[in-house]
């Protein structure tokens, strides 16, 4: 299994509206046919000084494999949420792992 992670800051000062466009397009990005499973949500409310709860919003996908993931990448859908939601994020993190 291939596992994208995926963390974003969101600008500050965004309207409801605009985060209400930001989350439809995580949907949108769980719900594409070669994502296996996929969540997304906003950091939970653990506290300890290790946990970096810094982020607005981490999503999570997991693929049959990095074929599946590759074509993830290139699928509309993810265009059209880069296209849409580019701009209300400050900076993005991505970690990809394989299964051990």
């Amino acid at each position: 299994m291939f596992i994208h992670c995926v963390y974003f800051w969101l600008k500050p000062g965004l309207s409801k509206d605009q985060v209400h466009l930001f989350t439809r397009g995580l949907q949108s990005l769980v719900g594409i046919e070669i994502v296996r499973m996929g969540y997304f949500g906003t950091p939970a409310g653990t506290d300890r000084p290790i946990i970096d709860r810094s982020y607005s919003y981490a999503l999570v996908c997991v693929f049959d494999g990095k074929e599946g993931h590759d074509a993830y990448q290139i699928h509309p859908d993810h265009d059209v949420f880069r296209d849409e939601c580019g701009d209300l994020w400050d900076q993005v993190r991505i970690y990809d792992f394989e299964q051990a």
